[in-house]
């Protein structure tokens, strides 16, 4: 890396957070250059041939509800870069044990007809979130501040900031309708009786309404490759295989911002911070992790309730109470017997993930914090209970356990996906409780990773707003909001 050179701006890490503040900055007319350790470019936006040959898959994020409505990635132009959604016809299933399934549908309408005596209820909870999603959304992908609509954050607040059981005991009576909730809500990663457990519950319901839960064309590389075209077009540069451990790594700027966790940051900046906002630095809690498969299969997975082919996400973990004991028992260090399992089926979508007539199988289940316990046979257990065959469809395998996730991407510290815990306590004050949370006490230094607000999710928002603190900051420059104009097309 030349020393002689300077930028306005230098970004660690080219994940999608790192590559939206890059493309912000750029779009300010900054010279930008992104750095990142491995050799690709992604975070955990990359796609590969874990398996076999011909068979692509997401090695970590997989299916995108909060890229697609991103009010960031919305206002750029990705489509001309090659970034194609592909939408299923529904975003979830989730079985049960008898046999049948019930499906979140982009339709609120037909969601609910699925749901029978819960139908009601649930078209109550969520129709006038979904009528006011384009003012809601912007509102909760962002930090802690005054809502341009607080009565419609206050509404939302009343039903999100609960726990997953106290909310899902005030709206749903049937089974079907528990259980679909509590899959959305897992994906907190938190004890259901917490409170904020049944805000991403929320969230996920909603986008599905708004948006589906769709994923790219030929893998979650398409996103991070979009935006790193778009970024070069705006005269950006990247560089890769570039390991930064000091300050003295990087070439002068007048912002540096990190898309890395704070145990990453502490590491390189040592002593350039002062020492209380590095003693909550060391303090700042990292969660539970995940242990993850990928499948070759040599047709799409037999499920016995047949409506899960329809779905490109499905949730295994039966009842709510069964999903609520498994992730409990994660946060006392126990590994659940029954885990719940997130399954994605691109494949069966995308034509371009498999040879003819084969598909792709993707699926993860939370396990405590830095677990070694290898869980595939937990999880081709859950497979087997709603799909009767999986295991005679499979041609080979790949395996990361939480330990291996952390050594190929290090913001996932002992496995945590999710850049840190997202409870009440590091919800909006993350990585440190500030006015700004992406700035630092350090001059020219931000925070734009997922340890920052609205968190985990390939949404780029923390970049984002990381971009415009930096951008005010640091150059007085005040970046128009999000929604102010048509996405820009290139020719």
């Amino acid at each position: 890396m030349s020393k002689l050179g300077s930028y306005d701006a230098v970004v660690v890490g080219a994940g999608p957070n790192g590559l939206a503040a890059a493309v912000v900055l750029a779009r300010a007319g900054r010279s930008v250059l992104v750095v990142e350790a491995r050799d690709r470019i992604g975070g955990g936006s990359r796609t590969a041939d874990l398996t076999l040959p011909g068979y692509h898959h997401d090695v970590c994020s997989a299916i995108h509800p909060m890229a697609a409505a991103s009010p960031l990635f919305t206002t750029l132009p990705l489509s001309d870069f090659g970034l194609v959604w592909v939408d299923p016809p529904a975003p979830l299933a989730h079985p049960l044990d008898d046999g049948t399934a019930v499906l979140l549908e982009s339709s609120l309408d037909a969601t609910a007809e699925g749901l029978g005596l819960d139908g009601d209820a649930y078209r109550k909870l969520l129709a006038s979130f979904v009528r006011d999603q384009a003012r809601l959304l912007p509102a909760l992908l962002g930090p802690l501040r005054w809502p341009a609509h607080p009565f419609l954050m206050a509404r939302f607040g009343l039903r999100a900031l609960r726990s997953a059981s106290g909310l899902a005991d005030a709206i749903f009576k049937t089974t079907r309708g528990r259980a679909l909730f509590a899959g959305c809500a897992a994906h907190s990663f938190l004890p259901f009786d917490r409170l904020t457990s049944a805000a991403i519950g929320l969230v996920l319901h909603l986008v599905a309404h708004v948006r589906n839960w769709p994923f790219p064309r030929g893998g979650s590389q398409a996103i991070v490759g979009a935006l790193a075209a778009y970024f070069e077009r705006l005269g950006g540069e990247i560089e890769t295989g570039r390991p930064v451990r000091s300050m003295s790594d990087l070439p002068a700027a007048r912002a540096v911002l990190f898309d890395l966790t704070p145990r990453q940051v502490l590491t390189i900046l040592g002593n350039r911070l002062p020492t209380r906002y590095r003693r909550r630095l060391e303090s700042y809690r990292y969660g539970p992790a995940v242990f993850k498969l990928d499948w070759a299969l040599d047709g799409p997975i037999p499920w016995k309730a047949a409506r899960c082919a329809s779905a490109g996400t499905v949730h295994l973990g039966g009842t709510l109470e069964e999903i609520a004991a498994a992730e409990a028992a994660i946060w006392r260090g126990v590994h659940p017997e029954r885990p719940f399992v997130l399954v994605a089926q691109q494949s069966l979508f995308d034509g371009s993930r498999a040879p003819t007539g084969k598909h792709t199988g993707y699926a993860y289940c939370h396990v405590p914090h830095a677990s070694t316990l290898d869980m595939t046979a937990a999880i081709e257990s859950q497979m087997e209970r709603f799909a009767p065959g999986f295991r005679d469809r499979i041609l080979a395998r790949h395996h990361f356990s939480s330990r291996d996730l952390e050594s190929y991407n290090d913001n996932y510290v002992g496995g945590d996906i999710t850049g840190g815990v997202t409870d009440l306590g590091q919800l909006f004050s993350r990585p440190v409780a500030r006015f700004v949370p992406y700035s630092t006490p350090a001059k020219g230094i931000y925070f734009c990773s997922s340890s920052t607000p609205p968190g985990a999710g390939v949404h780029g928002m923390c970049g984002y707003f990381a971009a415009k603190a930096a951008l005010r900051a640091e150059f007085g420059q005040k970046v128009p909001e999000l929604g102010a104009g048509a996405p820009p097309r290139l020719a």
